[in-house]
């Protein structure tokens, strides 16, 4: 099981530069992932940071840490944007780049405050679905066209690939125990389940979402038994990190309050992971 640190970039921890020193620190205390939330407001008036420019700045001073943002919201997002961000992060960062996609929420009026077109999650997760469909296609580097009730691409190519082979690793989210954000993530490369209840996972919990995982890449024609990761968030000092990595967990976020302040996580993450 590899292990990250899940960060919200409200309040202290929107300075990029202190989030930059902040993966340093990460990675040299063993940590294999530090990822950002990914939002440009929150509940509360307080300073807020964009994931893509503080991932930025933390992959310019990182050798071997993975990083990205989870979870990018793609109804919310151009995703040609998305697409060369990413591939942009990828490649600053020599390949350490993952991308976690997903609907996103309204609870801090970021569809609603901004008038933006997918009013509720019926309509978030069809135009998540097409957005998928785009961004892999221009990921493959070769042209691109694709016309759709919610995205159009017209012989378009981008230049250059990620670094990374196959592809950027794409992890979707999913609202556990609904099947849908499940059934997307299988067809990606990993899945980063959410529990309303306070993501407490329990090694059968994981044990179900792998099951569900493999049925649908082996009616879809893909290896179920081919890599993907199970991404829990929550506190990994209060998990059952062995029964969870036996029934298929491969990732344990120590996932940080909103507001918490810049000292609280730095004790955090000098203590290392528990492995």
């Amino acid at each position: 099981m590899r292990f990250g640190v899940y960060v919200p970039a409200f309040g202290e921890l929107a300075d990029p530069r202190a989030l930059a020193d902040l993966a340093v620190e990460a990675e040299g205390a063993g940590w294999d992932g530090i990822f950002l939330w990914d939002h440009i407001r929150f509940a509360t008036d307080t300073e807020v940071a964009d994931p893509w420019v503080a991932l930025a700045a933390m992959a310019t001073r990182t050798r071997s840490i993975r990083l990205g943002p989870l979870v990018t919201p793609l109804a919310r997002r151009r995703v040609q944007v998305v697409a060369r961000q990413a591939t942009t992060l990828d490649h600053l960062s020599e390949g350490r780049a993952v991308l976690g996609v997903g609907l996103g929420i309204d609870e801090w009026g970021e569809y609603s405050g901004f008038a933006e077109a997918a009013t509720d999650d019926r309509a978030r997760a069809a135009v998540v679905d097409e957005s998928i469909t785009v961004l892999l296609g221009l990921w493959s580097g070769e042209p691109v066209t694709h016309t759709g009730p919610h995205r159009r691409v017209e012989g378009v190519r981008f230049l250059p690939r990620p670094r990374q082979r196959p592809r950027i690793p794409l992890w979707g989210a999913a609202l556990w125990p609904r099947p849908a954000g499940l059934r997307r993530a299988a067809g990606l490369d990993g899945v980063m389940p959410f529990d309303p209840v306070g993501n407490r996972f329990t090694p059968d919990d994981v044990a179900r979402i792998v099951a569900l995982v493999r049925r649908e890449r082996e009616v879809n024609g893909v290896d179920p038994e081919g890599p993907f990761d199970v991404v829990l968030a929550g506190d990994p000092a209060r998990m059952p990190l062995p029964e969870l990595a036996g029934a298929g967990a491969t990732w344990a976020l120590d996932s940080v309050m909103p507001l918490a302040s810049m000292a609280e996580v730095r004790r955090g993450v000098a203590a290392g992971p528990p492995r």
